[in-house]
């Protein structure tokens, strides 16, 4: 069992579609090239389940169903594209920030978008030019291979750029990573970099070596997406027990000697399928630094052979351990790697860092973390994010850091920086860390409406007004300096990854959320759902009762999703029902 380049056997028996277009696509080709070459405005079906792969998805804007062109017929759906670009660990320099910036104004919507997976977004890229964005991404050393698809995601990891070599030796791990995982399939490089007439390159290649087969994947990939994640300890700002695979460092005499093997983490979910549902990984097996790629190669190729080809909803690798055992798991991750692996090491997550604020880097240089709310980089009216973020690039050429938590950091500022770069941001109407509430610094939100094709209703445009509310009633609550998590997706896949947080708000129906309470800020605990259905108005209203509760009964410094939890479900409701009846 080491190499497959056929279609792998599936337990479930026939082929999805998605399964199907993959093994036609002759390794991710497809229909691209002429589909390019058309002039319509969207790809086919199958080609847009392709698209994926490369590191893109079709999308429609909601907001424009239904309306009227100037002669009077309806639009119809209006098609474009969502460009990812993957930025493994989240570490870039200040001239790929800018090209980005150029792009998201010259061909996207205007905006760009941080996710909280350390990627880029691009939003509103028409067909016609997606060929032109690829190239320049590629321009400047970036690439949107692997960003999408059924196969290893953008490999990420704790960014701080603290001088520290166990946190330099990770961010090198997710490196690797990243590129070990790449497709190698010539296709992306025939599509998006070679020149359609000339058959010249246009732009760099910063991809893996190119082959005509799949020697890892074989012609249908992974039968669904797959996370990596890796953390030390002491930060899990990358939720490292919510991927597919994460990695946890050991450290002994200031070297990562060894990581911990967490597998079979995921979110997402379907509330009217009872077989699906959100899982944190299991501690799976010790692996000394030097075991490191084999053990995931094996963990890859377990879920590639025996992972659901045959329906999508449970074809992620948390249900493959979760109905096989972890012992089974691992020893059958054993029996592809060739060797027994050891127990994990009693160490875990302990602690959590948003990286925001001013920070001595431990060279005799500062970084400065930016809170971006929900990720859009943009301007308006009040506050002119994305002209204020040219400037601080032209005037101090920071190196660039995202964070999991959908913002960025200025990195290798100089100790006299400081006054110059503030005055940047507050002219253009940008709050300090210190004018920004605590919950409003912990939330986080998908896209959700008027772009993303799964969601049910809206998300990252709602999620400011919650906060709004949820600051006043904080603040009136004696209650502002509490730290705690809120969450909000469009729908129960779970993007933004509400499962584990103190308080995560998922998408039920256009209007409507489901609550879920009890996870905490350290990403190691799932939350149980409190109420189902809540209409957006009465979020707020809702928590303000809870978080009076918890003010009252609180357990010493217990924070709010430690005290949920203690309490249960049961508890919470009856409370709020006497509170009710009063």
């Amino acid at each position: 069992m080491t190499d497959r380049t056929d279609t792998p056997p599936n337990p479930e028996g026939e082929l999805s579609g998605v399964e199907q277009a993959k093994l036609a696509s002759n390794y991710l080709r497809g229909n691209l090239a002429e589909e390019l070459a058309n002039a319509d405005d969207q790809f086919s079906k199958d080609a847009s389940l392709i698209l994926k792969h490369h590191g893109m998805y079709q999308q429609d804007d909601r907001d424009l169903r239904g309306m009227r062109g100037p002669d009077g017929k309806k639009l119809g759906k209006v098609y474009s594209l969502m460009v990812r670009t993957k930025v493994p660990a989240g570490i870039l320099s200040s001239a790929q920030l800018l090209a980005e910036l150029d792009l998201c104004d010259e061909l996207g919507n205007g905006t760009l978008r941080l996710t909280n997976r350390q990627d880029f977004q691009l939003h509103g890229v028409l067909k016609r030019d997606v060929r032109d964005v690829i190239r320049r991404i590629h321009e400047v050393h970036l690439t949107t291979l692997g960003a999408c698809g059924d196969i290893p995601r953008n490999v990420m990891c704790c960014p701080s750029p603290v001088q520290s070599e166990p946190l330099r030796q990770m961010q090198e791990m997710a490196l690797h990573l990243s590129t070990h995982f790449l497709p190698r399939s010539r296709s992306y490089r025939e599509v998006w970099l070679i020149d359609p007439d000339t058959g010249e390159r246009q732009a760099c290649d910063t991809g893996a070596p190119a082959a005509e087969i799949e020697p890892l994947f074989g012609k249908t990939y992974l039968p669904r997406k797959f996370k990596i994640g890796i953390a030390p300890p002491h930060d899990n700002c990358v939720d490292v027990y919510t991927h597919d695979l994460g990695l946890l460092a050991i450290c002994e005499q200031d070297q990562v000697v060894g990581y911990n093997f967490l597998v079979g983490g995921g979110f997402g979910m379907t509330p009217s399928n009872k077989k699906t549902f959100p899982a944190l990984g299991q501690r799976m097996a010790f692996v000394p630094v030097d075991e490191v790629v084999g053990v995931a190669e094996a963990v890859v190729k377990v879920q590639r052979d025996h992972g659901n080809r045959g329906d999508r909803h449970l074809a992620r690798m948390k249900y493959l351990v979760a109905g096989w055992g972890l012992a089974k798991f691992k020893a059958t991750v054993e029996q592809y790697y060739g060797r027994p692996l050891g127990d994990p090491h009693p160490a875990d997550v302990y602690g959590f860092d948003d990286h925001l604020g001013w920070h001595d880097q431990g060279d005799g240089r500062y970084f400065y973390g930016l809170n971006v709310e929900n990720g859009r980089i943009r301007d308006h009216e009040e506050m002119r994010l994305k002209t204020a973020l040219r400037e601080v690039c032209r005037i101090f050429r920071p190196g660039i850091r995202l964070t999991p938590c959908q913002s960025l950091l200025f990195t290798d500022l100089a100790p006299d920086a400081r006054g110059e770069l503030e005055e940047v941001l507050r002219r253009h109407g940008i709050k300090l860390l210190d004018e920004i509430s605590q919950a409003r610094r912990w939330s986080m939100a998908c896209v959700g409406l008027p772009t993303c094709p799964l969601t049910i209703t809206e998300s990252e445009r709602a999620l400011p007004a919650v906060i709004d509310q949820l600051e006043r009633e904080v603040a009136r609550l004696g209650l502002s300096s509490e730290r705690f998590t809120v969450r909000m997706t469009g729908c129960p896949n779970g993007c933004a990854r509400p499962y584990n947080a103190d308080v995560g708000l998922s998408g039920r129906a256009l209007g409507k959320y489901s609550i879920y309470l009890g996870g905490r800020r350290l990403g190691d605990r799932l939350a149980f759902l409190y109420r189902d259905l809540v209409p957006l108005e009465e979020i707020v209203p809702t928590l303000t009762v809870l978080l009076a509760y918890f003010k009252q009964a609180r357990d010493g410094v217990e924070t709010f999703g430690d005290f949920c939890f203690r309490k249960g479900a049961d508890d919470l409701a009856q409370w709020c029902a006497q509170v009710a009846g009063t």
